[in-house]
């Protein structure tokens, strides 16, 4: 039995199209133009998997004009990846066009709140799998058999480094070509959908990395009608990373912003399809449109519903505005932070009114705790292993310097990122072709011990609610001793005080005046409970290293 199945394509100033595919021995079948700009054609088809392509006479200039040629479908869910002609795939089930057949399990699981999120961020081929063949990548499957890793650690949320299909089969996503189908080289539709599910059957969100400033060279909109969608040349040759989209051009005759339309229709259907719980917009300042951000932040939690939803944007340097009241944002990457706290922990500078400033962001204008998010280290940078192994840092010395990082990290006002592998000590150079993570290195100690820690800090952000507020106070400051001392408290009587030596001495008996509470506290990274009278705290700290104390 057939079914009538559309076929459309949204190209309002080109001039023909036809549609090629497996059911028509790649014979041309001419498609018909209506007047809201949609070519369109009823195939009748079996139930089955079809493989099809667009002819499209190109209104691009880089062609002849009116020149035929040959394009995916902008709007294919899936892509034939390994072949070069790069074929849309149609999955027909029961007369309708589907794009697979998954059944979700977990939808009604509670999901953390913003201010609550512990983000780990992962790239699915370099994350897990192959281990044992250096060239073999990770696909979806193997990401969620390192699920209960995850969890184990304690982290809320994953941000997947871009999934959508792009040319050949590795790259760390920034090239999209497709925008609607996942990379195929990780595996199927329904197995990212599962990765997704399993996720929140642990209380995990999954934030995705969306490409929108731009598009990979070739992407099937230059093809069609370059200029209808793109800007006609980068605005920024120095920070250029493909054609970029055009979100200032509005169609009169269609009553239309083709750019917008399109990339609101990406992103309902990566919520809608995929179940996703946040957007990490890459290159915010690139795109530089805060009416299209706060229209594209709106669609996106429309779409979500009740649950909650994290827009956070990639803006460097970092801006106030592209968060606070009027900003589009839930959030921006707090990249500030990165760079005072690296430069504090491998010693090359001290400087207490910076440092008060990355862990206090209100003092750079940000209005709460989940307007940033921290990280020591994500994708664009080197991990801090490295860093400091630049610096002849190196064994015990090295995890040490990590450690006090981590320590700000957790207790910074903020969201706290990881990039995988940081946890237990990855050091290699962020290069593609060696950028996957060795898991191997956790057989060592010091790297297992690193791991607890971090499992540490991050099981004391979920006990301890002063962490989640914007509330800090630093109340003793030492320059010669280079010891700083913050607290963090809420308004339910949860109290915690860091104390802070970035000097290489270690300080024996060091008195730490004006504590904000007398009594019992815990020092939670050595475990052990310590007495404060008369507001005043004795205590021996090591160099390069900070003590955490929580209020009992």
């Amino acid at each position: 039995m057939t079914s009538p199945i559309e076929f459309n394509l949204f190209a309002p100033y080109n001039k023909g199209v036809s549609l090629v595919g497996s059911f028509s021995d790649w014979k041309e079948i001419p498609m018909q133009k209506g007047e809201d700009g949609y070519f369109r054609v009823n195939v009748d088809l079996k139930d089955g998997t079809y493989q099809y392509k667009f002819r499209v006479q190109s209104k691009s200039w880089f062609f002849e004009p009116d020149q035929w040629v040959d394009v995916t479908d902008p709007y294919a869910t899936d892509v034939d990846g390994k072949s070069a002609s790069e074929n849309a795939i149609a999955h027909i089930k029961d007369g309708q066009r589907i794009v697979d057949t998954y059944v979700w399990q977990h939808d009604d699981q509670p999901l953390p709140a913003d201010r609550e999120l512990v983000i780990y961020e992962l790239h699915i081929a370099d994350f897990s799998g192959g281990e044992a063949n250096h060239d073999g990548h990770g696909t979806y499957q193997d990401a969620i058999a390192k699920l209960d890793y995850l969890s184990d650690l304690g982290v809320n949320a994953i941000e997947l480094m871009p999934v959508k299909e792009y040319p050949g089969d590795y790259s760390w996503g920034y090239n999209p070509r497709h925008f609607f189908a996942p990379e195929s080289s990780y595996g199927e539709t329904a197995q990212l959908k599962q990765l997704i599910d399993e996720c929140h059957g642990r209380g995990m969100r999954v934030i995705m990395d969306g490409i929108y400033n731009h598009s990979e060279a070739s992407a099937p909109l230059t093809q069609i009608d370059h200029d209808y969608w793109y800007h006609h040349q980068p605005r920024d040759p120095d920070n250029n990373w493909g054609p970029e989209f055009n979100y200032e051009k509005y169609d009169e005759n269609l009553q239309t912003y083709p750019a917008r339309r399109f990339i609101g229709e990406v992103v309902r259907y990566w919520v809608r399809e995929f179940h996703i719980d946040g957007i990490r917009y890459d290159a915010a300042r690139q795109i530089a449109n805060y009416d299209f951000m706060r229209w594209i932040v709106q669609e996106a939690k429309g779409t979500a519903g009740g649950k909650p939803f994290y827009n956070v944007a990639e803006h460097i340097p970092e801006t106030t505005s592209i968060t606070n009241v009027d900003g589009p944002m839930d959030g921006c990457w707090h990249d500030s932070f990165y760079h005072c706290i690296l430069e504090h922990i491998t010693g090359d500078t001290f400087d207490l009114e910076r440092l008060k400033d990355v862990l206090d962001c209100k003092r750079q204008g940000f209005m709460g705790a989940t307007n940033v998010v921290n990280y020591l280290t994500n994708h664009d940078h080197n991990h801090v292993m490295a860093e400091l192994g630049d610096r002849d840092i190196l064994g015990e010395e090295a995890f040490r310097r990590v450690k006090l990082g981590v320590s700000l990290l957790m207790t910074a006002v903020g969201i706290p990122m990881l990039w995988m592998g940081e946890e237990f000590g990855e050091y290699h150079y962020k290069t593609q072709d060696q950028s996957k993570i060795d898991w191997t290195l956790l057989i060592g100690d010091l790297n297992q011990n690193l791991r607890g820690y971090y499992k540490g800090l991050i099981a004391l952000r979920e006990h301890n609610h002063a962490l989640y507020t914007e509330k800090i106070a630093f109340f003793h400051e030492n320059p010669d001793s280079k010891v700083l001392a913050y607290t963090r408290w809420n308004g339910e009587g949860a109290r915690v005080v860091v104390v802070a030596n970035f000097s290489d001495q270690f300080l024996g008996g060091y008195s730490v005046p004006d504590f904000p509470e007398d009594g019992t506290w815990h020092e939670w990274t050595g475990n052990y409970d310590v007495q404060v009278g008369d507001r005043h705290l004795t205590t021996d700290i090591g160099p390069h290293e900070a003590k955490v104390f929580v209020w009992q």
